[in-house]
């Protein structure tokens, strides 16, 4: 019994010894901990506003507690399947059309032999992301405008008809989803084309020697490289199916076409701040949340039976 001091002494000392010997380590990181629990992990606390009566005078601990009702409140409002079909049409819809597509141009500008016309490319890819969503949707209304936009001048030149693109619901998804796949393209290649980059070129070089053409070392070769990083970002896309940024569609929505752009974002945004219904709000998003993590747990649970690359 004497003997159980020193050992427990030993054993906690050995315990410790990593964390005294990397204590620099732990203290840089120590902000980054501190605002994750700040500004991530302690305003969790306000998803009780979804189960309560909430009143801002009453504060979140003062509000009345109704339980499901805001819940119940969702599936019977008349937006509801509005808003979820069109958010996931519109998901759908942009991950169908925007994630192939920097795949693609990765692969061409790898085949790209000049640097100087490569770096042209990318740059001209590049800006796009740079533009603020509400320049970007200010843009699209001056050249989608029925009056005087450089679209319906096109149309008109060659024979068509003006047509009043942003009064159509149909036509949002489309505006929407285009737009983002012009806007993201190069941005969304450059973790494609940095993969590439660490491909060995010995095997391009043995592929060069057996007569393999081009398009036969991308498929055979270039492609596999990447199917890693493919499968990781498809699971990450799926998880955020749900989750549609509400600017972009917010500044695009226009009276005739709310019945298309109405998105569950949208939705939380109008009903919480414009009306103030915060408790059905948080609800709205709690439910969209709860929505994503079943979806990215199904995708990955896939990837993981079919490939053997997941996140977890």
């Amino acid at each position: 019994m004497k003997a159980s001091g020193p050992v427990k002494e030993k054993s906690l000392a050995k315990a410790l010894r990593p964390w005294l010997v990397n204590w620099q380590l732990y203290v840089l990181i120590l902000p980054a901990l501190v605002y994750l629990i700040l500004f991530a992990y302690k305003p969790m606390y306000g998803i009780t506003i979804a189960f309560k009566n909430y009143k801002m005078k009453l504060g979140i601990a003062g509000s009345a507690w109704v339980g499901f009702d805001n819940f119940g409140r969702i599936f019977t409002s008349y937006w509801f399947p509005i808003i979820i079909r069109n958010t996931l049409t519109v998901s759908l819809l942009s991950l169908v059309m925007g994630f192939p597509m920097p795949i693609i141009f990765a692969l061409m500008l790898n085949e790209v032999r000049r640097d100087n016309t490569r770096k042209v490319f990318q740059t001209i890819s590049y800006a796009p992301h740079f533009i603020t969503t509400v320049v970007l949707c200010g843009m699209i209304i001056l050249f989608l405008s029925k009056s005087n936009g450089i679209i319906n001048k096109f149309v008109e030149f060659l024979g068509g008809e003006r047509y009043a693109y942003m009064q159509d619901a149909n036509a949002f998804k489309w505006i929407y989803s285009l737009s983002g796949v012009w806007q993201g393209l190069g941005w969304s290649s450059i973790i494609y084309y940095a993969s590439l980059s660490s491909l060995d070129k010995e095997q391009l070089e043995a592929a060069d020697i057996d007569g393999a053409s081009r398009m036969q070392k991308i498929r055979y070769i270039n492609l596999p490289c990447l199917y890693p990083t493919i499968t990781i970002l498809l699971i990450l896309n799926c998880g955020s199916m749900l989750s549609v940024g509400y600017e972009k569609a917010y500044l695009l929505q226009t009276t005739p076409n709310l019945n298309g752009s109405e998105i569950i974002s949208t939705y939380v945004y109008k009903m919480g701040l414009v009306k103030s219904d915060f408790s059905f709000s948080t609800a709205v998003d709690l439910l969209n949340s709860v929505c994503n993590i079943i979806i990215l747990m199904i995708a990955n649970f896939i990837s993981r039976k079919i490939s053997e690359t997941s996140l977890f």
